[in-house]
Formats: C-alpha cells, sequence, structure tokens
C-alpha cells in the first residue's frame, strides 16, 4: 500500500495540551487545526486505507469502523491530534531547515507549525475494530507562542527539512520571542 505524505503548506497553529520537544508521562503529543482542504485530502484518501484494514478483519460482517481522527471544532476548521512515543519520534526543524535539539523550546498552544503526516490503517487486536490514525513524519517549527511561557518510515533529517524548504519565522540559532497580545489583554508590570 503506497503511503501519501501530506503538508500543511500554510504553518498552522497548535491547540489545546502540547508535548512536542518533552514527553508527559504519556508520551509526546501534537494538537493542531487544519482547514476544510487538508480534511478533503484525507476524507480521498481514507477508502483506500480502509479497504487494506477491511481485508485484514476476523469477521467484516460483525466490524466495527472507528471514526475519523479529525474533529470538525468550528466551520471549516477541524482538530488533528498526533501522538508517538520516543522511538518513533517525527523530525522537527526550523525555518531553515535546521534539526532543532534544544528540548526546552516552548512549543505550546498558539505557536504556528507546519507538518508532514500520512493516515495509516489499524486493526485493533480483537480483530473486528478497525480505522485509521494520523502520523507525523516531520515538524517544523514556524513561530513560538510566548504566550503559554511518527513512524518516520525511511526519510531522515535531511529529507524532512528538504520537504519543507525554507521559510522566514523561528530559528534554533536565533530565538524571536515575541508577547502575544492578539488576545487584547495586557499585562501590567505588579
Amino acid at each position: 500500500m503506497a503511503r501519501t505524505i501530506f503538508k500543511t503548506e500554510e504553518p498552522v497553529i497548535l491547540e489545546g495540551f502540547q508535548a512536542v520537544l518533552k514527553p508527559n508521562k504519556f508520551g509526546f503529543s501534537l494538537s493542531a487545526i487544519v482547514d476544510n482542504d487538508m480534511v478533503d485530502q484525507l476524507e480521498t484518501d481514507r477508502p483506500g486505507s480502509l479497504a487494506w484494514a477491511e481485508s485484514k478483519l476476523k469477521n467484516p460482517k460483525r466490524s466495527t469502523l472507528k471514526p475519523e481522527p479529525w474533529e470538525e471544532v468550528a466551520q471549516g476548521k477541524y482538530k488533528v491530534k498526533f501522538s508517538w512515543k520516543d522511538e518513533t519520534k517525527p523530525v522537527i526543524v526550523d525555518t531553515e531547515g535546521t534539526v532543532i535539539t534544544d528540548d526546552n523550546i516552548p512549543v505550546y498552544s498558539g505557536s504556528k507549525v507546519k507538518l508532514a503526516f500520512y493516515q495509516k490503517p489499524y486493526v485493533l487486536k480483537d480483530g473486528v475494530t478497525y480505522g485509521t490514525t494520523l502520523k507525523l513524519v516531520g515538524v517544523q517549527i514556524v513561530s513560538v507562542s510566548s504566550e503559554a511561557g511518527t513512524d518516520v518510515g525511511d526519510m531522515d533529517d535531511t529529507d524532512v527539512a528538504d520537504l519543507f524548504g525554507k521559510t522566514k519565522g523561528y530559528k534554533q540559532s536565533e530565538p524571536n520571542v515575541v508577547n502575544d497580545v492578539s488576545n487584547g489583554e495586557a499585562f501590567d508590570d505588579f
């Protein structure tokens, strides 16, 4: 089964709890908001993945299909979630394509990133529950929000950096963290 890599052409905003560079007790996680165009691509890709999973079911007539791995949160906006373990960590690069090695960078809700991922079919151990999940290949950090203070297959660090190319924004060697006052709140000194 051929793997299609989906890439967000424009940066997406991280929303909710993030554990991108440092794991929490459940491992690494990332959730972001994507637009309708990305979900349309995923929906076009999903039937092929589901067909593969259906071919692996013990009893297709008694099977249970899990919902899509994205959730509509507003008109034309969808939340996608990713999780991984240290051994399947995606390559994370800055806007120059340099691999991020500092795990103390505050990549939290409000940060902007570009994502590269694929949709993977699965069948649970019960042999009747199936669906698709999204697996990260790479992340490019475009901007870091100061408000909050996958199976990479055969792609290596250089391949992921080349996938995104260069863009203006965050550089590991020259952090450009700025206060985000777009929510209308200003903080006064005490």
